[in-house]
């Protein structure tokens, strides 16, 4: 029997985001490359992070500001696999919301594109 649980799906995004370390008072910018309910990859150039190590990330959906603790779960020299701690259900939804802009936007540039074919065909 596998124990392993596998990961939650992955949604791609490309949003900037700045983050600080729990220690730290100076935010370091780095890019969400993709997202799901339970965590991200988060793309950040030339980075000291450590291994689980927690971060507080600020990211803007819509026009609004949004908030929300993680800890690095890995790390390459790319960026690092980030785990949402969300500390309440207020966190969790901010989390789903981002992921249903994302795909709201996704599908909306695709309804915009088949419309755009059907009139060329």
């Amino acid at each position: 029997m596998d124990t392993m649980k596998a990961p939650a799906p992955r949604t791609p995004l490309n949003l900037d985001v700045s983050f600080r370390r729990n220690y730290a008072r100076q935010d370091i910018v780095g890019i969400l490359k993709n997202i799901s309910l339970s965590g991200a990859f988060l793309e950040v150039s030339s980075h000291d992070l450590r291994v689980e190590e927690k971060v507080n990330l600020t990211f803007i959906v819509g026009s609004r500001e949004r908030k929300i603790c993680a800890q690095i779960i890995w790390k390459n020299s790319l960026g690092a696999g980030i785990k949402f701690m969300p500390l309440n259900n207020r966190d969790v939804q901010i989390v789903d919301d981002l992921i249903y802009y994302v795909e709201s936007k996704r599908l909306g540039h695709r309804g915009i594109l088949d419309g755009i074919l059907k009139k060329v065909s």
